[in-house]
């Protein structure tokens, strides 16, 4: 009898954030998006939401009472909340955080005074809870909803655990791209972003969200819904048909009856 090599088990989800940054415009909801640097080992070259894993300074016991609105998040999804934040400063520019001193919230101008800030925070080189302290600023967690939560296939060798959040972004933030991990950026509706012949590159789980966000005529109106709904988690599941692999998700995510062809485009 020949021993059978045992099956190798499924890699750890590695804890990660992503934030959906949008505003009204003529042509409906806007959502802020960068183009990943085609050297990013992970979703390279595509146009995704700011996002990614939660570092150390996410953990930092201090972010909770430096972070407006830090009672509706437990201890283990406030760093959740925190990266998303943190991401969408170093990769967009925008930043979620008010004025200790007079709680208003940051202005264009006194966002950009603090780009100097991204580098550093993304090298890890400079934590969010001494960022925050630094300047004299609150994290706005209050400012997120919870948009959906998605874990990579079983299958797939690199494996995340991601929380969306939706936010609308600060009156005058008009975000940029940092040019080192994205390396372009854009204000966009999800009707545009997703149009047939687009030069935007779009994977499944953006392209599912951005399905979800079209939904919506303002970004009042999606912040309602999203607030209204229940985050189930949406791992998808590999299935054979006929000899050819699927992609399913789990229809409590919310998406409805969706079978996507493994590895079709977007």
């Amino acid at each position: 009898m020949t021993d059978q090599p045992a099956a190798k088990a499924p890699a750890i989800p590695r804890p990660a954030s992503t934030i959906l940054l949008t505003r009204d415009s003529d042509e409906g909801v806007e959502v802020f998006m960068v183009k990943r640097h085609h050297q990013i080992d992970f979703m390279s070259g595509a146009l995704v939401f700011p996002g990614g894993k939660i570092a150390p300074g996410d953990s930092d016991a201090r972010i909770r009472t430096l972070s407006d609105g830090a009672d509706g998040f437990d201890d283990e999804e406030l760093p959740f909340a925190a990266c998303a934040i943190r991401e969408a400063f170093e990769e967009s520019g925008i930043l979620l955080a008010r004025k200790a001193a007079t709680g208003e919230m940051l202005t264009g101008q006194e966002t950009l005074d603090l780009d100097h800030h991204r580098n550093p925070l993304n090298k890890e080189e400079l934590g969010l809870a001494d960022f925050l302290e630094q300047n004299g600023l609150r994290l706005a967690v209050d400012r997120l909803v919870r948009y959906a939560r998605w874990i990579t296939p079983v299958m797939v060798p690199k494996r995340f655990d991601t929380w969306f959040y939706l936010a609308a972004a600060p009156e005058g933030q008009l975000g940029a791209h940092d040019g080192h991990e994205s390396v372009d950026s854009t204000w966009i509706t999800p009707k545009a972003a997703m149009a047939e012949g687009s030069k935007w590159s779009i994977v499944f789980p953006t392209r599912m969200n951005l399905i979800r966000l079209q939904e919506s005529p303002t970004v009042e109106a999606a912040l309602k819904t999203s607030a209204a709904r229940k985050v189930e988690i949406c791992l998808p599941r590999p299935e054979r048909i006929d000899g050819k692999p699927f992609i399913r998700l789990p229809v409590e995510a919310g998406y409805g009856e969706v079978l996507e062809p493994m590895g079709a485009p977007g």
